[in-house]
């Protein structure tokens, strides 16, 4: 430009491309598509380059972006939900806003390409049609669940458990990164006695996710960093409150490593919390993700109302799952698997307890959990 400034197109596909920037100065990023980025790390990190050594320099980081892909999730938690469009708010000292716009204000392309809103009103995918058609964020949008993911379906209000289903807990561990404790309820067919009274019948198999903590320090995908022995007895602290007898159902495999002194594994046994350690083999991922799909699948009835096949279903209380497990994207390297560089820590305690299913091991202890 005239003034000496610059536009710079530049690329950046994980946050160690930051250091491709490291020590710059931009008084203006701009992201094109930011909902193509599958978490904030990106965009956060870069923020440490928004800045100018001249006084008095307007400094802002603007992205633009579509409803649906990779970053859905995190996009809508940061900019969509906390505030209607429009409305600024302040975050750690800096402004922060959202401004919709509709498909119909682009003028340009429309009347350049008036078969536009058809192409987009024929796309077979419902999320992705009402993300582009009408700008909605309430969707379940570039998952590797989304096309099996039915929140009216899926998630269940909180009933009484049978004393006779089994009754576990699973953990993904983490401590930079948030850790994950699912308890589980696992269905002998017994039926289930609902608060209004009626009784719904289950399938033997059938696996419910009736409580979790979500280690985080309220900000996507950033742990709470707790000590171990502390952790270990807030969970039995929890079980107690909640009148759970959990069994110990399966782990991070990591917890077992020994590099040094107890693992982590033996320091939480010393505070009476007991785990088993889960699959890590070959393959593992791969077919976790297709154990849930059938889980999944398995909840959905068929034409005349009836269902086959044990399913999975998630208690309206557990909201980390219901957050960030349906939205989780594929890996672009292996579209079988979800993108690990995402929010997935429900998500692989999920896997675990999945692909570690047991007999139902007798009647299980409960004092009125609902």
């Amino acid at each position: 430009f005239a003034g000496g400034e610059e536009l710079l197109l530049r690329h950046m596909s994980r946050s160690d491309d930051y250091w491709h920037y490291h020590g710059h100065e931009y008084a203006w990023i701009g992201w094109e598509e930011l909902t193509n980025w599958p978490t904030a790390d990106c965009y956060e990190t870069m923020m440490a380059c928004c800045r100018s050594a001249q006084p008095g320099m307007p400094r802002k980081v603007r992205g633009t972006c579509n409803p649906y892909g990779a970053g859905h999730a995190w996009v809508k938690a940061r900019f969509v939900d906390p505030a209607p469009a429009g409305h600024g708010r302040t975050v750690d000292g800096r402004s922060r806003v959202q401004i919709f716009g509709r498909i119909g204000e682009n003028h340009i392309l429309l009347d350049s390409d008036p078969d536009y809103l058809a192409t987009l009103g024929a796309d077979g995918n419902a999320n992705r049609r009402k993300a582009w058609l009408e700008g909605s964020w309430d969707i379940v949008a570039g998952g590797l669940f989304d096309d099996l993911w039915t929140p009216s379906i899926h998630v269940v209000d909180p009933f009484p458990i049978p004393s006779s289903w089994r009754v576990d807990r699973a953990l993904d561990w983490g401590s930079a990164r948030p850790f994950s404790v699912g308890w589980w309820a696992e269905s002998d067919g017994s039926d289930v006695v609902l608060p209004d009274g009626s009784r719904q019948p289950t399938l033997r198999g059938d696996l419910y996710r009736i409580a979790e903590w979500y280690g985080w320090d309220g900000r996507p995908n950033e742990g709470c960093r707790l000590p171990v022995a502390v952790f270990a007895r807030q969970v039995l602290e929890r079980e107690r409150s909640l009148g759970l007898f959990a069994k110990p159902g399966p782990a991070d495999s990591q917890i077992f490593a020994r590099t040094g002194g107890p693992t982590i594994a033996e320091q939480m046994a010393e505070a009476g919390l007991a785990w088993t350690a889960s699959g890590k083999g070959s393959g593992s991922r791969r077919a976790g993700a297709e154990r849930l799909r059938q889980l999944l699948a398995g909840a959905r009835p068929d034409a005349t109302g009836l269902r086959e096949r044990p399913g999975l279903f998630v208690f309206s209380t557990c909201r980390q799952f219901i957050r960030t497990v349906p939205v989780l994207p594929r890996d672009p390297r292996d579209p079988d698997d979800v993108d690990t560089e995402t929010e997935d820590h429900v998500y692989d305690e999920t896997r675990y307890r999945v692909m570690a299913r047991k007999g139902l091991g007798g009647e299980q202890r409960l004092s009125g959990f609902h």
